[in-house]
């Protein structure tokens, strides 16, 4: 801790330990409703009781994780006809409300966009729709430079 805050990071799923995977399985088939105890979730995972115990009320996904609903993403966005708008539209048929967009001069083919988004309506989760729009046709690489 620094002061009375806790430091909080964001970390790739792929770096985690093991029983820090499993935890995260654990939580997931609990709050889906596929178990309907600790037991059996622990169980499915091949996890102990005390393992999940340990982790579990200190792993949270990135939507739920983030106090307000508003990120700040930086897309590389491939400098073609259509692809902001793709961007665009992809936000809005997920429910996100873009609050703010800039965009960079296209240089060697690719474009630097950063926009603010209201993600309290989103219909999916935000760690999903990041997932899912660096997948629209032209978005080279999405990262989330900010929250607040």
């Amino acid at each position: 801790m620094v002061g009375d805050r806790e430091k909080i990071y964001l970390i790739h799923y792929d770096i985690l330990p093991e029983a820090i995977q499993k935890t995260i399985e654990a939580k997931r088939l609990i709050e889906t409703g596929e178990v309907k105890t600790i037991n059996e979730a622990v169980q499915r995972v091949d996890l102990s009781r005390s393992a999940y115990y340990k982790y579990k009320d200190k792993i949270f996904p990135f939507n739920e994780a983030t106090s307000q609903k508003i990120i700040t993403v930086s897309l590389i966005l491939e400098h073609r006809p259509g692809v902001l708008s793709n961007v665009l539209n992809f936000v809005a048929n997920h429910q996100g409300n873009i609050l703010t967009i800039n965009q960079s001069i296209p240089l060697q083919g690719i474009a630097n966009v950063v926009y603010s988004i209201d993600t309290s309506m989103l219909n999916t989760t935000t760690t999903k729709f990041i997932e899912k729009l660096q997948q629209v046709d032209g978005v080279r690489k999405v990262v989330i430079v900010g929250q607040g």
